[in-house]
């Protein structure tokens, strides 16, 4: 095992963390915040020490690695990112007690959003930019930040780092070099989240809360600024916010090919037919059944479940309204969107629409196979044929997700909340959504959960985002050994 390369990514990681804190230090340092400008500087400096002192002393480091580096790096990465982001928070005592402290934090990174505040307002503007920004920052990734920016030689091991980090079932080179992949990939990013900043501009929004709004759309994490979330603003801004919400849940590799022209490839994706149409069918459903619910006006109704169902299948987490007292028809709907998710290669989380495609299909190949014992049943998506390793791969993933699922519940049920509280708090967290149902619902939070739960839900909310199989390799003794 490479250690010393870990250490010196692990270094670079902190040492960035701290060029990110400056914006908010920045908005404290105007607004005169003194204590959480004290405590962002803090972290900081800490930040920084630690940070170079982990390069310096594995600068000598061999250059290449492989997987299993690759899945250390990036977990043990989010988690050590996580428990310094959460300083400042607890430092300045806006958050008093660390567990929540890094609850937020990783709620933040993993583009959760749920969180243990009951007063969103009443915190510092610099601490409720670095809320916001974690989202966007986590959105994309942060290690495909440092790939597109930090130069790491040759060796092609980037992909590692890469595969680990994105979201989906695999990930391919949008062109040859990796690093080259990573720009790409950021400076679509950073171009659809200025488009958003922009058009929330002109709807009469200010900066601050374009800026905070869009990195929570962009990262589809769902932290407001305000405590009624989206409920307070123009039909007009919460519009901007549904159709970026659903743009950011789309594989960012198809925004390549539209912009090389190959419009035909990306407008046929199937994964993209499967994320509209399930999409599209939920709003037409929702809105019909909650139309009594707004007295008939279909306009209004419309509006809601658009913007419902793009923010909790794009699991971004925003609200306009208390969807908790809909129709029971429209509340099952949302939880199985909570769990269907976007596309892969997008900012969203759940399952996945590919890991949907490729379980139907194959569920499709083994009947066939049944029926005809002797029939060549291959799979394929987007005229590809698709390897058993990938399919094999999205077995395992939804096995190991349903056991994480079920543990995850069972030891909530311990707090003796209600079983839909338990059962949608684990959805949300697992599936990095934010709001549930019930005591978890878009009005609440989750400020009456255990330590013991929130511990659990935070895991949930790694695991989510990581795909699970980096933070269970890390927890894995094998994975530590120096021979493979």
């Amino acid at each position: 095992m490479n250690r010393k390369m870990i250490g010196k990514l692990l270094g670079f990681l902190l040492l960035l963390e701290c060029l990110f804190l400056l914006p908010p230090a920045l908005i404290s340092a105007v607004d005169g915040e003194q204590v959480a400008l004290k405590a962002i500087f803090s972290t900081m400096v800490l930040s920084a020490g630690v940070g170079m002192a982990l390069w310096l002393g594995c600068r000598n480091a061999e250059r290449s690695f492989y997987a299993r580096e690759g899945f250390l790096i990036v977990s043990l990465g989010w988690i050590l990112l996580s428990a310094v982001g959460a300083l400042p928070f607890w430092l300045s005592k806006e958050i008093p007690h660390y567990v929540d402290a890094l609850f937020e934090v990783i709620s933040g990174f993993t583009t959760t959003g749920a969180s243990i505040l009951t007063n969103v307002e009443a915190m510092s503007r610099g601490l409720l930019f670095w809320r916001s920004f974690t989202h966007w920052l986590g959105g994309m990734g942060i290690l495909v930040f440092l790939l597109a920016v930090v130069p790491m030689g040759k060796g092609g091991y980037s992909v590692h780092l890469l595969r680990a980090e994105s979201p989906g079932p695999s990930v391919s080179k949008l062109v040859p070099r990796m690093r080259q992949t990573a720009a790409i990939l950021y400076l679509i990013y950073i171009a659809l989240t200025v488009i958003c900043v922009v058009f929330l501009l002109m709807g009469g929004m200010s900066l601050f809360d374009s800026l905070c709004t869009a990195f929570g759309t962009a990262g589809t994490g769902g932290f407001g600024v305000k405590n009624d979330s989206m409920a307070g603003y123009s039909p007009y801004l919460q519009t901007v916010c549904t159709v970026f919400m659903a743009l950011f849940g789309v594989n960012f590799s198809l925004y390549f090919m539209l912009l090389l022209g190959r419009f035909k490839q990306a407008f046929l994706n199937e994964e993209l037919g499967v994320y509209l149409g399930i999409m599209f069918g939920s709003i037409a459903i929702i809105t019909t059944n909650i139309l009594p619910h707004f007295g008939g006006h279909f306009r209004k109704a419309l509006h809601e479940a658009a913007f419902a169902v793009s923010s909790i299948m794009t699991t971004t987490g925003f609200a306009t309204a208390d969807f908790d007292q809909w129709p029971q028809l429209s509340r099952s709907i949302l939880v199985v969107l909570m769990v269907v998710g976007a596309c892969a290669g997008s900012t969203g989380g759940g399952i996945k629409c590919a890991r949907l495609l490729l379980l139907g299909k194959s569920l499709t190949a083994r009947i066939r196979q049944i029926l005809h014992p002797r029939s060549v049943n291959l799979i394929r998506v987007d005229g590809a044929r698709v390897s058993e390793e990938t399919i094999q791969g999205v077995n395992t993933y939804m096995a190991a997700y349903c056991a994480i699922g079920v543990v995850s519940f069972l030891i909530l049920a311990m707090d003796n909340l209600s079983l839909e509280t338990n059962l949608t708090a684990v959805l949300a967290c697992l599936n990095n959504i934010g709001p549930g149902l019930d005591m978890v619902g878009p009005t609440s939070n989750y400020a009456h959960f255990s330590d013991l739960s929130k511990i659990v839900l935070m895991l949930d909310m790694l695991l989510g985002r990581l795909e699970i199989f980096p933070l269970l390799i890390m927890l894995s003794p094998r994975a530590w050994r120096r021979a493979s």
